[in-house]
């Protein structure tokens, strides 16, 4: 991903701290993914980590509207038994999609342009949350305003996450 569409990316992710009510000072960096597929208006993700600690970890994530974040499952690895996190909406509506009944068709979100196959769907708004737990298939996407969601969770190893679709690169790669 260019270094400009970086940039451009956590400013327009600040904003949307802005209209949540959330302060994030200057100083902290806003990561910016686009899980390796160049379409970061579609496919991706902004986020502020506060505290990643081997035991808690706390979180800020930004959704432009209907971007998605892919599917993944946070998996054991050395004795961490996996990330149980839980999302609060803070602004907007997120589609989360989990294990369970649904089917594609049923949707309210849009599907994206990766590999799904969970399809029971979680529909979140401001002040609602839900939690998911280690192991479990989960994707989820902003509704047409964006989405601020926070997420509270034990550990984070995101370099870790198994993702449906092989394509998908969790780290970013910025060239100038």
């Amino acid at each position: 991903m260019k270094r400009a569409t970086v940039l451009e990316m956590e400013k327009r992710a600040r904003e949307f701290f802005k209209k949540a009510g959330i302060v994030v000072l200057d100083s902290e960096p806003v990561e910016v993914s686009d899980f390796g597929l160049n379409d970061i208006e579609n496919i991706g993700l902004q986020l502020v980590v506060y505290i990643n600690t081997q035991r808690v970890c706390a979180k800020e994530m930004v959704l432009l509207p209907y971007q998605t974040c892919p599917e993944h499952k946070h998996v054991e690895t050395c004795g961490n038994p996996g990330k149980e996190e839980t999302f609060r909406c803070r602004y907007g509506k997120v589609y989360l999609y989990v294990e369970g009944e649904g089917s594609a068709d049923k949707i309210c979100g849009k599907l994206p342009a990766t590999d799904t196959t969970v399809y029971h769907e979680v529909v979140l708004g401001p002040g609602e949350q839900y939690t998911i737990m280690p192991g479990t298939l989960h994707w989820f996407q902003a509704g047409e305003e964006g989405a601020v969601i926070s997420e509270f969770s034990t550990r984070s190893t995101d370099e870790t996450d198994v993702f449906t679709d092989g394509k998908i690169v969790r780290q970013t790669v910025i060239e100038d």
